[in-house]
């Protein structure tokens, strides 16, 4: 997991949000033109380990075929949303689902991964 980034993006035309995982720490930013630094969020241990262990059950393989159980992006009703993991010089994106609305087999990891941006928020 060390060599791991992961990146998770929501975006509409007003609203944007990236987070990215790696080395025990989060990064989060609300700037699509990269201007504003990322805000950075050191890992507990503890949220650590969950990470590590929910990202050991994603099937890297098969992330691009999940289906998106909403489509509320269509129609503005939800920000576009993408998981990226860039893990052993591979790369694996998943296809677009709503932001809020993951295909359950990410669910859990990307509910981890949206806390550290809560917890921005809340700073």
């Amino acid at each position: 997991m060390k060599t791991a980034i992961i990146e998770y993006v929501a975006n509409t035309r007003g609203f944007y949000q990236k987070i990215e995982i790696q080395n025990k720490t989060a990064s989060v930013t609300n700037d699509r033109s990269g201007k504003e630094k990322a805000k950075t969020i050191s890992i507990s241990d503890e949220d650590w380990k969950e990470i590590v262990s929910l990202f050991q059950k994603v099937k890297l393989e098969e992330l691009a075929q999940l289906k998106a159980p909403t489509q509320k992006r269509f129609h503005d009703g939800a920000a576009i949303a993408n998981l990226n993991i860039k893990y052993k010089e591979k790369e694996y994106e998943s296809a677009s689902f709503d932001h809020g609305f993951p295909p359950a087999e990410i669910e859990k990891i990307v509910n981890k991964i949206n806390s550290f941006a809560k917890q921005n928020n809340e700073n």
